[in-house]
């Protein structure tokens, strides 16, 4: 991947995460809690979400090493689930929110190819819409893994009995390390997964 290239991922990975974590802010505030609002952190400027290491560094260490994925995080939206009108399901909406907005992204976005693919348009324009489809089905995909700080343990955990708490955590302990763990020996596993669902959508193969 060239330079130009690897700019306009990283990009459209900054923007994608935005989204993803102003869509946990405002859906806590759809079940009453205002923390997201109150930190001024329901804006879609990157400059309010942004994290040195998991917005910048991260991504640009990935694309200059050729890792073959793409990652990274912005600082988490503030929620507070006392504040939640339904505790149970407002903590699953608010984790799910992120995801969704993902999916969303990148359902748009594949029918606007599919819509335009017999079409002479530009290189440019399927390279462009094809990278915040795969961004942003990556970034689904992997926030459903349900490994601590992801999404996908927060809707877990809010499923689980009261007796599995002490599970939790130690789950969230070592979620960290779990979770490079997994970056390192399963993530290529994703990538089949990632392959199908960009082909549904799109109609095209990745």
């Amino acid at each position: 991947m060239d330079a130009t290239n690897a700019i306009f991922y990283i990009a459209i990975l900054i923007m994608s995460i935005v989204i993803h974590e102003v869509s946990h802010g405002f859906m806590a505030e759809y079940f009453g809690d205002n923390t997201a609002r109150s930190a001024g952190r329901l804006t879609l400027n990157p400059i309010r979400h942004l994290d040195l290491f998991g917005s910048i560094i991260l991504p640009a260490f990935l694309v200059i090493t050729r890792a073959g994925f793409l990652f990274g995080w912005a600082k988490p939206v503030p929620y507070n689930p006392n504040n939640l009108s339904d505790r149970k399901w407002g903590t699953i909406w608010v984790a799910a929110a992120g995801v969704l907005s993902n999916f969303l992204i990148a359902i748009i976005f594949g029918i606007i190819i599919r819509a335009t693919s017999g079409m002479s348009l530009s290189p440019g324009f399927y390279f462009i819409t094809s990278a915040i489809v795969i961004v942003n089905l990556a970034l689904g995909i992997f926030n459903l893994i349900p490994i601590p700080p992801l999404d996908g343990s927060k809707i877990l955990f809010s499923f689980l009995p009261e007796s599995a708490f002490s599970y939790m955590l130690a789950l969230e302990r070592y979620g960290l390390i779990l979770l490079l763990v997994f970056i390192i020996f399963f993530a290529e596993y994703l990538f089949p997964v990632l392959a199908f669902l960009f082909h549904f959508i799109t109609g095209l193969p990745l």
